[in-house]
């Protein structure tokens, strides 16, 4: 399969041209039916003489070109509109009837906020124009009403609010909201890219619009993707800068499978400036080695990693509601736990060479013993709750 990308440069179009590469690389084994022969990537930079040749081969077009943010107004038909249609009368020159995506938008609905948008206006009339090519051709085509669109690579500064959010946060600079409560629709790259490796397999989407509202309708004139997330300027701004302070708290905010906070934080973490990549951590050190903490959360706890030297033996403690985890990465230890009310001692011999996973048992003191008298022993801990210094539940008594 030959595929035309155009606006191949552009945030959506690099994300797709990427992901398309993994699967015609065979680095992508999750689409097993997609064969992928040529990618032709067409932007602004391109040889208008290629678009011939490659609208001429191509299986299946993705039309991801557009204009944004022109300089006049006037320039988003011509952008929009009229690409658009050099595009379809190239194809129609090949007798080429593969199929054809557009990206259009949600303000084409031209609905509130939307009703006298120019881009709007240029996307609706872009969408009409594909729809006629339809009629006249019997080509397959997929429309698509893109809200807003969040991710890796995307340009701050530009249109959108999250991609300018996380930068300016990322680099420690000003942002302005004016009104908090405005809500958004937000679709993530990743979750379009996947919709867009739907369609090379004929699995699109496909939908109406009652107003603003994609409906779901395997017969619908448009096509839309499934998943996408709403929140608030206020909502998404809070998130950004609990991402941010991360480092200084070491708390992981909550990031569920499929989360808006999960797709947002990678989207984050993807404009950090080199110097906030690598960050110092607390080392609590004394004769003894080391211990410190690595990351907390507001509900599954802490993970910490212990260092020990040589002959040393750590915790003779036990806890009430507290259980941990011991796994030792490194070295050898001996791990002893007693259950308070006995004599019954309990013991782990382990090492780093074979990895195993301890538990520390509620009301059992223990403790864990370096058995080497030249290597550190390293150990990750993991605690069912982040450390409380007003409330340690950590009692002092030998195993």
């Amino acid at each position: 399969m030959n595929i035309l990308v155009t606006g191949a440069s552009g945030f959506v179009g690099k994300n797709l041209v990427y992901n398309l590469r993994n699967i015609a690389q065979g680095k992508n084994r999750a689409r097993p039916n997609l064969s992928i022969n040529e990618i032709f990537e067409y932007d602004l930079d391109t040889d208008p003489a290629l678009l011939d040749k490659f609208c001429a081969e191509a299986d299946f077009v993705f039309n991801l070109a557009g204009v944004n943010r022109p300089k006049d107004q006037s320039e988003f038909m011509q952008g929009n509109f009229g690409f658009a249609t050099v595009l379809l009368d190239t194809l129609k020159k090949h007798n080429n009837t593969c199929p054809v995506m557009l990206s259009s938008s949600i303000q084409a609905t031209l609905i509130g906020r939307y009703g006298q948008s120019d881009y709007g206006k240029s996307k609706l009339a872009g969408e009409e124009l594909f729809f006629t090519y339809a009629q006249d051709t019997g080509a397959k085509v997929l429309v698509y009403r893109f809200p807003n669109l969040f991710g890796k690579w995307c340009r701050p500064n530009y249109n959108s609010a999250v991609a300018t959010f996380c930068n300016n946060i990322a680099n420690d600079l000003p942002i302005q909201v004016n009104d908090p409560s405005t809500e958004l629709e937000l679709l993530y790259i990743d979750d379009l890219v996947e919709e867009m490796l739907d369609a090379l397999e004929s699995k699109e989407h496909r939908c109406n619009y009652n107003g603003l509202e994609a409906v779901a309708d395997n017969q619908g004139r448009y096509c839309f993707v499934p998943t996408t997330h709403k929140a608030t300027l206020g909502q998404i701004v809070e998130l950004l800068e609990s991402f941010h302070d991360q480092p200084k708290t070491l708390q992981l905010p909550e990031i569920p499978a499929g989360s808006f906070a999960k797709k947002l934080y990678s989207t984050y973490l993807s404009y950090l400036p080199k110097e906030k990549t690598c960050f110092s951590l607390k080392m609590n050190c004394d004769e003894r080695g080391s211990f410190t903490e690595l990351l907390k959360t507001a509900n599954c706890g802490q993970i910490s990693v212990n260092i020990s030297k040589p002959g040393i033996t750590k915790g003779q403690h036990w806890h009430n509601t507290k259980w941990e985890f011991f796994i030792v990465v490194a070295g050898t230890a001996l791990i002893q736990q007693r259950k308070v009310d006995t004599d019954e001692v309990l013991e782990f011999k382990v090492s780093g060479e074979n990895i195993q996973a301890v538990h520390m048992l509620p009301g059992y003191t223990h403790n864990i013993i370096n058995l080497s008298e030249t290597e550190d022993l390293v150990t990750v801990m993991w605690a069912n709750e982040a450390f409380d210094p007003g409330r340690p539940d950590t009692y002092f008594e030998p195993v």
